[in-house]
């Protein structure tokens, strides 16, 4: 059976860009594979929203982020990818990171190169590190991968906000020549950017469809064109489910039961209450 990291690289060389939606908990992981999707992310900024109900500012732990990790990779079968932030620390924080992650079933992690604490892409006050060390949080990420893991390093910067697009260009470039998998040039502020990027580097570009945030929204065929081969929506599942429960305490706040989109079947079936069933059919557990 092929291990999580290769199924993504099968994923990965399809013509056909690969779309991940961003999940935070298993329940949302379930939905992204029941849906049809082929892989999902682990989005660090949804993960902190409803795990601590706080901000994507560095808050969140390694501990908190790789024990939820492993609760979602165990709950799918699908190659989940992991947002890694920082890496935690120095080349050797970076390679205890990377490690972990793959122990808890991730296909992919992600690793950036802001300052920490880190904070969400697509807000202000971001900082980055030096040249150097970006360079060797990812050289140390790749070392882990070639010697003892089966990951795939997705390698990120944060430049464009802090010192242009064509340093975080220069930066991806470099990630690439490391050995970094997918190059992710964080928050692009126009197509054309988007397009020199794709035209500009080598291996994966990965672009990140955040609704109201600083990149352009387009459509995956128009993203495919450029030359992206994956595309992830870190905020799409968190988004509608603050509106869907806004509305539905609304609703309860009135006297009304709310609106309910899916029955009580549907619920217990997503939550696995038949393959449940079935294993206590075998083992006739409480049966007797």
């Amino acid at each position: 059976m092929k291990s999580p990291a290769n199924r993504l690289r099968s994923l990965l060389e399809d013509e056909k860009i690969l779309l991940v939606p961003g999940c935070y908990d298993a329940l949302s992981a379930k939905l992204i594979e029941r849906a049809g999707f082929a892989a999902a992310f682990m989005s660090g900024f949804a993960v902190s929203g409803s795990l601590l109900g706080l901000p994507d500012t560095g808050l969140i732990s390694y501990t908190e982020l790789v024990t939820q990790g492993q609760n979602i990779c165990s709950a799918v079968s699908i190659p989940v990818c992991g947002d890694g932030d920082t890496g935690f620390g120095n080349a050797i924080n970076v390679q205890h990171t990377v490690r972990g992650y793959t122990r808890a079933g991730f296909a992919a992690i992600m690793i950036e190169d802001q300052v920490q604490p880190k904070r969400c892409g697509h807000t202000r006050g971001k900082q980055v590190v030096s040249r150097e060390e970006a360079y060797m949080r990812i050289q140390a990420a790749v070392d882990v991968r070639n010697t003892e893991e089966d990951i795939v390093i997705i390698a990120r910067t944060d430049a464009r906000a802090t010192h242009g697009f064509e340093e975080a260009l220069v930066r991806c470039q470099k990630f690439a020549e490391i050995g970094a998998d997918v190059i992710f040039l964080e928050a692009p502020e126009t197509i054309e950017e988007m397009e020199t990027f794709c035209r500009e580097i080598s291996g994966y570009p990965m672009a990140n469809m955040l609704e109201g945030g600083k990149t352009p929204i387009l459509h995956p065929s128009a993203l495919q064109k450029m030359g992206y081969k994956l595309a992830a929506y870190p905020l799409a599942l968190m988004n509608a489910s603050i509106h869907a429960s806004q509305e539905a305490l609304k609703q309860l706040n009135q006297g009304n039961m709310p609106d309910r989109s899916v029955s009580f079947e549907e619920v217990r079936s997503v939550v696995g209450f038949e393959q449940y069933y079935q294993s206590e059919q075998k083992y006739k557990i409480g049966l007797d």
